[in-house]
């Protein structure tokens, strides 16, 4: 049973760096083929794809974001890290690991003004 837990601060000032980390069990982040996701939900709002890692290490950005946005790996500890840059407060959002087909539980994330 693959399992993905999302930590980092649930508050973040306003122009700070938004860091998540998603720790992953029962499967392991190098496994071939699989690519390991941030996804977002403003709070209103549908869902949104940040960018995504891959078993090699290659990674995937929205557009939209991807001036913000960098994902990283620590295959040492089975985690995956999401930066996100210079936020404001349309960044306050349930952020979201997953492989697409398990999800973390999702980890609401404030950015204060």
């Amino acid at each position: 049973q693959v399992q993905l837990q999302e930590s980092g601060p649930g508050l973040v000032k306003s122009s700070q760096t938004l860091s998540l980390t998603c720790t992953v069990s029962g499967s392991s982040i190098t496994t071939n083929y699989f690519y390991w996701h941030w996804i977002r939900q403003p709070p209103g709002k549908g869902l949104e794809w940040m960018g995504a890692i891959g078993y090699s290490g290659s990674t995937a950005y929205s557009p939209s974001l991807k001036s913000r946005t960098s994902i990283s790996r620590d295959t040492s500890k089975n985690q995956f890290t999401l930066q996100l840059s210079s936020v404001t407060p349309e960044d306050t959002a349930v952020y979201y690991c997953t492989s697409l087909i398990d999800w973390g539980q999702g980890t609401q994330v404030t950015v204060s003004s």
